[in-house]
């Protein structure tokens, strides 16, 4: 009978690690899953991230161009003033 005590002791001790083992399992693939999406989403973020740096140069470089020609304009109506005042 104490055969049958012990046997049925290591059963159900590998029954329990069996099941544990599955559930770390279970729980390391919902990790790796989880890992997975996020590094996804990370990659997502780096691409729109890098778009709107391109986005920013190119805003940069027509406030640039913007105020070189503000100047210009500026510079031209400097010279209609002085000519109008030549004229008075």
């Amino acid at each position: 009978m104490e055969d049958k005590d012990r046997d049925a002791r290591r059963l159900a001790l590998d029954s329990a690690r069996i099941v544990s083992e599955r559930a770390e399992s279970s729980e390391n693939e919902v990790l790796a899953q989880e890992l997975d999406s996020i590094g996804s989403k990370l990659l997502d973020v780096e691409k729109r991230l890098a778009e709107v740096e391109r986005v920013i140069r190119g805003l940069e470089s027509a406030a640039m161009t913007t105020a070189r020609a503000l100047e210009e304009v500026s510079s031209h109506w400097d010279s209609v003033y002085r000519a109008m005042r030549r004229a008075e």
